[in-house]
């Protein structure tokens, strides 16, 4: 049985966390996570999901605000784990730290690196329209997501996929490939590859200015961006002067000769819009700022002005 330190916050790591405990090959001496925080309009203090699977399974768990020279990195550093392993913990490692792991420092990531290096990958997937993503097991080393890739294993992504699907995906996966990985590599019967440098690409923590949609783009960009954000944070636009989330939209199979931003008719069920380069696409579903998530018949039961070749997207809200 090799002990291991586990280190993870968000749901992505709990299946992964979940199948190391449950093996008999394994022992979790400690789970590290990120502190309880505030979530909500109530500013309810929260576990982390890692946290709540840890105590569920009797795991002592460890949530330093930094964990460099903090009293939890001394004490996992005298505990002296066969394998350290991290998914998605959301804070770097010193090498120090790093050197505790008697066999191996490792992470688990969901991208195929070494594209999306960084906190949002399976955001960035998604958004950028990519056809496939995938994990990576990689030794970890002091900077960011840069180790030698010890496996990987791809996965699709389909145009009804969202960022809330392919997490779920991801962590299935990531789970599978590191149970099935973790033998040879306990074993010194892994063959690590270097990262090639000239294809790095970075996927940073989602800001609040890329939550914002722009509607000059074609219908199938606007279909990934929407699909990329949810279900979070979820992106917005401008619709009838208000501050909008859009929660689901679909490109259609026409044309106009439209500018981006109006409404090319509107149906009883439907209000259909230009998009860039002529392209056309409805809104599904949406939240106007103060209000209720609504279908799209809801929305223009109180929108009697959105009338064909009225300006419904705009840069600017009243």
């Amino acid at each position: 049985m090799k002990s291991v330190v586990f280190m993870g916050t968000p749901q992505f790591a709990v299946p992964i966390l979940q199948a190391l405990i449950d093996s008999p090959d394994y022992d979790v001496l400690a789970v590290v996570t990120q502190p309880d925080r505030r979530v909500g309009r109530k500013h309810r203090l929260t576990a982390s999901p890692v946290k709540e699977a840890a105590l569920a399974s009797g795991v002592d768990v460890l949530q330093p605000e930094k964990i460099n020279n903090s009293p939890e990195m001394a004490r996992i550093i005298e505990m002296k784990p066969d394998l350290m392993i991290t998914a998605a913990f959301g804070q770097f490692l010193p090498t120090k730290l790093l050197a505790a792991a008697q066999i191996a420092a490792i992470n688990v990531h969901a991208s195929l690196l070494p594209k999306y290096r960084g906190g949002a990958p399976v955001h960035y997937a998604v958004i950028n329209g990519d056809r496939e993503t995938g994990v990576s097991i990689m030794y970890m080393v002091k900077k960011m997501d840069a180790g030698d890739i010890i496996a990987q294993k791809k996965v699709p992504i389909t145009k009804q996929d969202d960022t809330g699907s392919m997490f779920n995906k991801l962590s299935l996966l990531g789970r599978d490939l590191l149970m099935e990985t973790l033998p040879h590599l306990i074993n010194g019967d892994v063959h690590p590859v270097e990262q090639d440098s000239a294809k790095v690409s970075f996927s940073p923590n989602i800001s609040s200015k890329q939550e914002r949609i722009d509607y000059t783009m074609t219908a199938d960009r606007i279909d990934d961006k929407v699909r990329g954000l949810r279900p979070f944070p979820i992106g917005n636009m401008i619709v009838d002067g208000l501050r909008t989330k859009i929660y689901d939209v679909t490109p259609l199979d026409e044309k106009t000769g439209m500018t981006p931003g109006k409404v090319v008719r509107v149906e009883k069920h439907a209000l259909v819009l230009a998009a860039g380069e002529g392209t056309v696409y409805q809104i599904n579903k949406l939240k106007p700022a103060g209000k209720p998530l609504m279908d799209i018949t809801a929305y223009l039961n109180g929108h009697q002005n959105l009338t064909e070749g009225f300006q419904a997207i705009t840069d600017d809200e009243h």
